[in-house]
């Protein structure tokens, strides 16, 4: 039993890390629309390539996160992320330290 709370703890651990790396991945890319950076830029090109299909997703569920040339898709995903993050992996490592 403990080597099964131990695995779901680390389990919740690498997930909230990956977590809170994907959100400041987020705020860059966000970032980085502001200032208009060289699209030929492999470090641009690489955080595009990771935020935008989620961006994408985003926009086409919620069609109303695009107005006005303002783009909110990055809001909703870090309010996703940090939801996420509070209820599923704060109730994994919760029920591993309960298993112990």
């Amino acid at each position: 039993m403990i080597v099964l709370a131990n695995t779901m703890s680390a389990v919740a651990m690498i997930l909230g890390s990956l977590l809170s790396l994907y959100f400041w991945i987020v705020i860059i890319a966000a970032v980085l629309t502001w200032v208009r950076p060289d699209p030929y830029n492999p470090i641009v090109r690489t955080l595009r390539a990771l935020t935008e299909p989620v961006f994408f997703r985003v926009r086409k569920w919620l069609p109303f996160t695009y107005t006005n040339g303002m783009d909110f898709s990055p809001v909703v995903v870090l309010l996703s992320i940090e939801l996420f993050n509070r209820i599923v992996v704060a109730s994994l490592a919760q029920y591993a330290q309960t298993m112990q």
